[in-house]
């Protein structure tokens, strides 16, 4: 009981808190739903270390900036550009056309993005008209209102700076067409700038703009409770002119406002108002009483008032069957869910579609009454058109005084937005198991080229050490071989200079035998011509060196003692030689050294009388052998 009582208490600080929030700024919060409001007041409460609303309206009341650190925990700015892009793929090729089309060329097309957050949804649609119209004549034409309660994500709007990765669901082509880099950031073009209005405007209690073409509400219904949804769609109703569009958020549905709305598609949530003036949602026909009844009837009379109420706010939708099996009370839920009217009270049951369809329930009902116990079926589909509902429907017998049944209690409860994220979550979970195992066939692969890439860089280690080895031996050689190039080029020198020498020689040897007037010729030890002057040319008829060695060679073999036996051999005149005709024996030559040794081998007097018949001088001539140098 005590536990009871701090709960009360608890609810009444947090219903004084959230009145003094409206009170001292502005901020009406008691039409949002107490459980995640009051979730993330005690988050911001948990982030100052306190523990009670109480406590925490004293922070709020000695300290001004805590307004805005509470109001950024509870206004949720998650948006993006195109956000859910299926969604606005399916706004764009569906719906756009036929705002366009319903429109002259001349006339107006008003937009409103209602909770734009920084702005990316307006900026979105902006881009959408733009692509769809042209740039000038959106310019002309289109104009878009984004609203919301937040200052600060408001002043972000009007700058229209965004980083890259908010960027990201665009192409490269439409960024580079709609904004402008600005540093790190990229700004949205400014022309189309001026067509985009940001206003501060809380839905549930400011007028809303009127004659819309298309009204985006995404993802903030949500937040609010049943009876503040109800007056922010009556103010959606109103703002949108007849044929407008209504785009909701995916976890945001239109079940109770049929007769005010078409679905144009349950998937995206993108609803359409229906034209003329459309009636007010379903309330029960109040119950005129008599002034003359009495007090007890006319208590009666409003507790069936009150059990109707009741009825029509319960979540989901209610039918009850008699045990004869006639209807005998449909809720509002199951009127706008089932297409049911009140005329249908008190027709059979087996009848109406309901009790076919989603699921066969006359069977059920009497197995629930027959075993007198509740059944449950969950997931029960329910197909209208292109739309897939799924409901989870209880069975629950009634049993009257005497113990008898006396009706079957039927209540449909709409699962479809949890059994579509249950099938989304098991889509993820095979998707993310799929995944897995890719990531650890992966893994293995990986870990394989690991250890051939271990196994190549050894390897590469191993052959880099040989090459480093082959390197050094390499080095090695190349000094060897410079140090021999080094010794070749001495040896070369010293070729060099010995060349020099010989050829000098040659030329002083060359020199002396051209300038000896005697005969001379030179011979190998095969009696070869090495070489003459011009003296043996003359004397044995050889036109200088390039004349006739073979003759040349056969006078000096008939000359030579050691051939033909002796014949030509020289005789040695014992008588010395004098010049001017004496014949006394002179001393004998000193040998010569020229290409080995030097041999005097004949001596001959000759007369050679000239041409013109003079006499000429006499001449000498020697033979020189040479045995080789040694």
């Amino acid at each position: 009981m005590s536990q009871a009582r701090r709960d009360v208490e608890t609810d009444e600080e947090l219903e004084e808190l959230l009145g003094f929030l409206r009170d001292a700024r502005g901020f009406d919060f008691t039409g949002y739903q107490r459980s995640s409001l009051g979730r993330r007041i005690r988050k911001r409460m948990a982030d100052v270390g306190l523990d009670s609303y109480s406590a925490y309206r004293d922070r709020l009341e000695t300290n001004a900036d805590e307004f805005g650190a509470l109001f950024n925990t509870i206004l949720i700015n998650v948006t993006s550009i195109f956000r859910d892009t299926d969604a606005w793929t399916y706004l764009q090729r569906q719906v756009i056309p036929e705002v366009l089309a319903e429109h002259g060329p001349e006339d107006e097309i008003r937009v409103w993005s209602a909770g734009c957050s920084s702005g990316e949804e307006a900026y979105s649609l902006a881009i959408m008209f733009a692509e769809a119209l042209g740039i000038e004549e959106t310019l002309n034409r289109v104009k878009i209102y984004g609203t919301d309660v937040d200052d600060e994500a408001l002043r972000d709007a009007r700058a229209g700076l965004y980083p890259t990765k908010t960027l990201e669901p665009l192409s490269d082509a439409l960024r580079e067409k709609y904004f402008e880099q600005n540093g790190a950031r990229y700004s949205f073009r400014a022309d189309l700038r001026r067509r985009v209005i940001f206003g501060r405007h809380d839905i549930t209690r400011d007028a809303p703009i009127s004659r819309l073409d298309l009204l985006v509400c995404r993802n903030a219904l949500m937040y609010f409770n049943v009876e503040a949804q109800t007056q922010i769609i009556d103010r959606f109703h109103f703002a949108l002119r007849e044929g407008g569009f209504l785009f909701l958020g995916k976890a945001e549905m239109l079940l109770n406002d049929a007769d005010r709305f078409d679905v144009v598609s349950m998937r995206q949530r993108v609803f359409r108002r229906r034209p003329g003036d459309a009636a007010t949602p379903y309330q029960p026909t109040p119950v005129k009483l008599r002034s003359n009844l009495g007090g007890a009837m006319q208590h009666m009379a409003r507790n069936r008032q009150l059990r109707d109420l009741i009825l029509d706010a319960s979540p989901g939708a209610v039918l009850a069957v008699d045990a004869e099996g006639t209807v005998v009370l449909i809720n509002n839920h199951a009127r706008v869910q089932f297409g049911l009217t009140t005329n249908d009270i008190g027709r059979p049951f087996r009848d109406l579609e309901v009790s076919y369809r989603p699921i066969e329930l006359r069977s059920l009902i009497e197995q629930a009454t027959h075993e007198r116990r509740t059944l449950r079926i969950n997931g029960a589909e329910r197909r209208g058109g292109a739309d897939i509902q799924f409901f989870d429907i209880a069975v629950h017998p009634l049993v009257g005084t005497a113990g008898l049944p006396a009706a079957t209690h039927i209540t449909f409860t709409d699962v479809t937005v949890a059994t579509q994220l249950k099938a989304e979550v098991k889509r993820v979970r095979e998707e993310l198991e799929t995944a897995y195992e890719e990531l650890q066939s992966t893994n293995e692969e990986l870990e394989t080229t690991n250890e051939e890439l271990q196994s190549s860089i050894e390897e590469l280690e191993t052959t880099n050490e040989e090459l480093q080895s082959t390197n050094e031996e390499l080095e090695t050689t190349n000094e060897e071989l410079q140090s021999g190039n080094e010794e070749l080029e001495t040896m070369n020198e010293e070729m060099r200079t010995r060349s020099d020498e010989l050829d000098e020689t040659r030329a002083f040897l060359e020199g002396v035998l051209a300038s000896v007037a005697a005969a001379i010729v030179v011979l190998d030890k095969d009696l070869k011509v090495k070489s003459w002057n011009r003296g043996a040319s003359e004397l044995w008829a050889a036109p200088g060196r390039g004349g006739r060695p073979a003759v040349l060679r056969a006078r000096l073999r008939a000359a030579d003692p050691a051939t033909a036996g002796g014949r030509g051999r020289l005789r040695q005149d014992p008588r010395p030689w004098c010049p001017g005709g004496d014949r006394r024996r002179q001393p004998p030559r000193p040998q010569h050294q020229l290409h080995g040794e030097l041999q005097p081998v004949r001596r001959t007097w000759r007369r050679r009388r000239a041409a013109d018949g003079r006499g000429g001088p006499r001449q000498r001539s020697l033979l020189i052998r040479s045995r080789g140098v040694g």
